[in-house]
C-alpha cells in the first residue's frame, strides 16, 4: 500500500472544519425467536468524513482541486487530520509522554509500537497508531521521560526504537500527536462556484486506509 502512498498531509484547516468519524461494521441478523445474533466484520473501526465542511473560502477550493489532481483523485492515499482523534491524550490536551502504554520492558526488547486505547479493563479496544506527527513522539519508562536523543521513531509505521532495552517489568509509555493514512473516496469532485457562493458546500467524501 505504501508505494500508493504519497506522504503529504490534506490542508489541516480543511480536515478541522470536516464531518465524520468512525465506523464500525456489525452484522446483526435476527432469530425467529427475537434473538439478535452480531458479529463484528472488520476488528478495526474505519474512520469516513466529509472535508466538504471544512471548506471556508474559495482559496480553499483552488487548493482542494490541486490536492486531489496531485493525487490523482482516488490512487494515492495521503496524511489526513482526524478533527476529532489526533492525540494521545484528550483534545483539550497537550500529550504528554505518560499518556498511553506501549509495552512492558523484558530486558531485551527496544521495539515498542505506538498504541492508544479506548475504554478500559478487559473491553477496552487497542488502536495501532501510526503516522505520527515528526518531533512530537514523547516516551517515558516507568514515569522517567527519556530525552529524544534517547530513542527514535519510524513517521510511518509508528514503532519506537530505544537506545537501551528498559528492565524487565518496566513501563514504556509514550505521548503523541498523529494523522491517518486516507484516500478520495471519489473518482471526481462536483464544485460549482455560484452553488458555493450560495452557502452550498460541495461534498469531499474522504475514507481510511490500511497497509
Amino acid at each position: 500500500m505504501m508505494d500508493a502512498f504519497h506522504d503529504e498531509r490534506f490542508p489541516t484547516a480543511i480536515s478541522f472544519g470536516a464531518t465524520g468519524g468512525p465506523e464500525r461494521r456489525v452484522e446483526i441478523v435476527t432469530m425467529t425467536s427475537g434473538e439478535e445474533r452480531r458479529n463484528l466484520r472488520q476488528s478495526r473501526s474505519r474512520r469516513r468524513f466529509d472535508a466538504g465542511t471544512g471548506l471556508r473560502a474559495l482559496d480553499d477550493l483552488g487548493e482542494i482541486v490541486a490536492f486531489f489532481e496531485a493525487r490523482r483523485g482516488a490512487l494515492h492515499a495521503f496524511r489526513f487530520r482526524d478533527p476529532f482523534d489526533h492525540k494521545s491524550s484528550g483534545l483539550g490536551d497537550e500529550p504528554e509522554s505518560m499518556d498511553q502504554e506501549i509495552g512492558i520492558g523484558d530486558s531485551e526488547s527496544v521495539t515498542f509500537q505506538l498504541a492508544k486505547s479506548y475504554g478500559s479493563g478487559a473491553e477496552a479496544y487497542q488502536r495501532e497508531i501510526t503516522l505520527p506527527v515528526a518531533g512530537s513522539v514523547q516516551v517515558a519508562v516507568d514515569g522517567f521521560e527519556l530525552d529524544a536523543s534517547a530513542f527514535s521513531v519510524d513517521p510511518m509505521t509508528g514503532v519506537v526504537t530505544l537506545d537501551a532495552a528498559p528492565a524487565e517489568g518496566s513501563l514504556v509509555t509514550a505521548g503523541f500527536l498523529f494523522d491517518i493514512a486516507a484516500r478520495f473516496d471519489t473518482d471526481r469532485l462536483e464544485i460549482s462556484l455560484s452553488s458555493f457562493k450560495a452557502g452550498q458546500i460541495p461534498s469531499i467524501p474522504i475514507v481510511e486506509v490500511f497497509a
